[in-house]
C-alpha cells in the first residue's frame, strides 16, 4: 500500500472517512492551497498561507479570520491548522466553511481580554464566535487551549447555591476559601472557547476544548446541533462556572460518544432571555457520553423561561461527580417530558461549596425564594416538571437525593424504576446532610418500580430512612427492597406523612428492618398489597396524626410472631 502523506489531499473529500483508502486522490492530485488572489471552492485554505506562523507567542488571529473570510468568500470551504501552536483572539466563524484542526495543532486563546468580542454584550465573549450562520463545522483532532487560570481566596459574593453550605462552615469556624477566575471581579470578560446563536447545521467533532474560562461551550437558539466524539476538560474543583456545553433555547440537538470533564455542569440546558427573548429548549439527545463534574452531570438550570421539553440523556457512564441530575425552575419554565436511561452513577464530593454527593435533585422556587426571602402573594409562578423517567440506573451516593415540589406547584408525573442506590459518606467531609437517602414532597402521580436501596459503612447516626414523602398524592411502590439505615432500630424503612392514595406492593424488606412502614399525619387510601414482610419487625405503624382506617393491608406475608 502507498501509503498518502498529504493531509490536505485527504481533506478535499469530504466523505473520505467513509470511502476506502484506494478511492483517495493521490498526492500529487492535490489542489492549489488558495490566496487572496485565488478562489476555488475545492480548495483548503491553510492559515500558514496566510501568514500564520504555527509559533504560539505570535498573534496568528489575523491570518486565521482572513483564511476564514476568503473561504466563506470563496463559497465555502475548508480552512485547515497545520500541526503547531497558535495564538489568537475572537475568530468570526462565517456559513459553509469547515474549520479543521489537525492532529498536532493547538489553538490557544488569548489571555489578553482586549482581544475577545466583549462589546456589546460581555457574555458573548468567546474564541470561536458565530451568530446567524449555516453550515458550520469545527472538526479534526487538533485541541484548543482556553488558558485558564483561578485563585483562592475567602468567599465574598452572594451565591444563593453556596449560602447554605458557607453558613454551616461559618458555624463549625472552618474556611471558607474557595476558587475564583483569576482577575474577578475587576476582570469581566471570561471568554468561551465556542459561542454560537441563531445558527442552523452546526457540527463539532473530534476535537478536544480544555480549560475555558468560562462555560466551554455556550449555544444560544441553535437548530440541529450535532457534537459527536469532543473532548472538553476544565480543572475539577478549580474552574468555578467553566461548564462543558450550555444549551439555551436550542431545538434538534444530538451530543455523543464525548467524554466531559468540567468543575460546573457538563450539561447546563434552559431557555433564558438574557441573550434574547427567550425560546423553548427542545428535542435533545444525549448518548454514550463520559461525565464528570465537580456540580451537576446535566442540569436544567433554574434560569428557565420557556421551558425545556423532549430530552433523552442514555447510555451514559458519570463518575467523579458531585450532584448527579438536577432539575431546577425558578423563572417560570416547565421542564416536561424527559427520559434519563441505562446511566452508572459513582458520586463523590469536592470542596464546600460544590455539591453533596447526592445523585438527583428537584427544586421549584421562584426567584424571591431562591434569594431567600418568602414568596409573596401574586408572585411569578415557580415553573413546573411533569412527565421526568428515570429507568436503568446504578448509583453510588455520598449524600442524599431531594425531588421537591413547590405548594404551588407539584411535580407531576415522576417514574423511577430499576433503580439500584447504594448510600455512604465521604469521612473528610466537614459535614454530611444525609438524613433520607431520597426524599418527596409536593408530589403527584408518582411511581417507584423495582427501586433497591443499599446503606454502606461507616454509618452515620443522622442517617434515618430509605424513602421519605410529605404532600404527596397517587403514590405507588411496586417491587422495593431495602430498610432503615441502621440495622435492628425501629427507625421505618419508608415514611408517609400526609400522603394520599398510595399503593406498596410486592416489595421485601431487608434484613433487620425495625417498621417496614410509618404512616402519620393526613394520610388516607393507604393500601399494602401481596408484601413479603418476614424480614420486619413491624409490617406498617401509625406515626402522629394518623386514623387507624388510613391504612389497608391485604395479601401480605406477616413476619411471624
Amino acid at each position: 500500500m502507498t501509503w498518502i502523506t498529504d493531509r490536505r489531499t485527504l481533506l478535499r473529500n469530504s466523505a473520505l472517512w467513509a470511502a476506502a483508502l484506494p478511492a483517495f486522490p493521490a498526492a500529487s492530485e492535490a489542489p492549489q492551497v488558495a490566496s487572496s488572489s485565488r478562489r476555488n471552492t475545492t480548495a483548503l485554505f491553510d492559515v500558514k498561507e496566510f501568514g500564520a506562523s504555527g509559533i504560539k507567542s505570535d498573534d496568528a488571529r489575523p491570518a486565521i479570520q482572513k483564511a476564514i473570510d476568503e473561504c466563506a468568500g470563496a463559497g465555502g470551504g475548508i480552512v485547515y491548522l497545520p500541526p503547531g501552536e497558535y495564538t489568537s483572539g475572537t475568530i468570526f466563524l462565517r456559513s459553509h466553511v469547515r474549520f479543521h484542526l489537525e492532529a498536532g495543532a493547538t489553538l490557544f486563546a488569548s489571555t489578553n481580554p482586549a482581544d475577545f468580542n466583549a462589546k456589546p454584550v460581555e457574555s458573548k465573549a468567546s474564541l470561536f464566535f458565530g451568530e446567524n450562520l449555516e453550515n458550520v463545522t469545527l472538526e479534526g483532532r487538533g485541541t484548543v487551549n482556553g488558558q485558564s487560570d483561578y485563585e483562592w481566596r475567602d468567599d465574598d459574593i452572594n451565591d444563593p447555591f453556596v449560602k447554605p453550605a458557607k453558613d454551616r462552615m461559618k458555624a463549625m469556624g472552618k474556611s471558607i476559601r474557595r476558587s475564583f477566575p483569576k482577575g474577578y471581579p475587576s476582570r469581566t470578560v471570561y471568554p468561551h472557547l465556542v459561542w454560537m446563536g441563531g445558527s442552523t447545521d452546526v457540527r463539532i467533532t473530534g476535537l478536544s476544548f480544555i480549560y475555558a474560562p468560562s462555560w466551554t461551550m455556550a449555544f444560544h437558539q441553535c437548530d440541529r446541533l450535532a457534537l459527536d466524539g469532543i473532548y472538553v476538560h476544565t480543572k475539577l474543583n478549580d474552574a468555578v462556572w467553566a461548564d462543558g456545553i450550555d444549551l439555551d433555547g436550542c431545538k434538534d440537538v444530538c451530543v455523543a460518544n464525548s467524554t466531559i470533564v468540567s468543575a460546573d455542569d457538563c450539561f447546563a440546558i434552559f431557555s433564558g432571555d438574557f441573550w434574547g427573548p427567550p425560546r423553548a429548549c427542545e428535542d435533545i439527545t444525549i448518548t454514550n457520553c463520559r461525565l464528570s463534574s465537580s456540580s451537576c452531570a446535566v442540569k436544567f438550570t433554574e434560569g428557565d423561561v420557556k421551558g425545556v421539553h423532549r430530552v433523552t440523556i442514555s447510555n451514559c457512564v458519570i463518575t467523579e461527580d458531585s450532584s448527579g441530575f438536577a432539575f431546577l425552575s425558578a423563572d417560570g419554565g416547565i421542564v416536561s417530558d424527559i427520559l434519563i436511561s441505562n446511566v452508572v452513577l459513582n458520586l463523590r464530593r469536592f470542596d464546600w461549596f460544590w455539591g453533596q454527593g447526592g445523585p438527583m435533585g428537584m427544586v421549584l422556587k421562584n426567584r424571591e425564594e431562591w434569594g431567600g426571602k418568602p414568596m409573596r402573594h401574586g408572585a411569578a409562578f415557580p415553573g413546573a416538571i411533569r412527565n421526568v423517567v428515570m429507568r436503568g440506573l446504578i448509583i453510588h451516593a455520598v449524600g442524599p437525593g431531594h425531588l421537591h415540589g413547590h405548594p404551588d406547584s407539584w411535580i407531576d408525573g415522576l417514574t423511577l424504576e430499576n433503580i439500584k442506590l447504594f448510600v455512604s459518606t465521604d469521612p473528610s467531609a466537614p459535614f454530611d446532610d444525609t438524613v433520607d437517602a431520597l426524599s418527596f414532597s409536593y408530589a403527584k402521580n408518582l411511581k417507584l418500580r423495582n427501586f433497591e436501596i443499599h446503606w454502606e459503612t461507616p454509618e452515620l447516626e443522622t442517617w434515618r430512612s430509605a424513602l421519605s414523602f410529605e404532600n404527596v398524592e397517587n403514590l405507588k411502590i411496586e417491587g422495593f427492597e431495602g430498610r432503615q439505615a441502621h440495622a435492628g432500630r425501629d427507625t421505618p424503612a419508608i415514611v408517609l406523612k400526609d400522603v394520599t392514595n398510595a399503593v406498596v406492593r410486592d416489595s421485601t424488606p431487608s434484613e433487620g428492618t425495625g417498621a417496614f412502614l410509618e404512616v402519620s399525619g393526613d394520610s388516607s387510601e393507604i393500601v399494602l398489597f401481596g408484601n413479603d414482610f418476614r424480614k420486619a419487625a413491624t409490617p406498617y405503624r401509625l406515626g402522629e396524626g394518623a386514623r387507624e382506617e388510613a391504612v389497608r393491608s391485604m395479601n401480605n406475608i406477616e413476619p411471624s410472631a
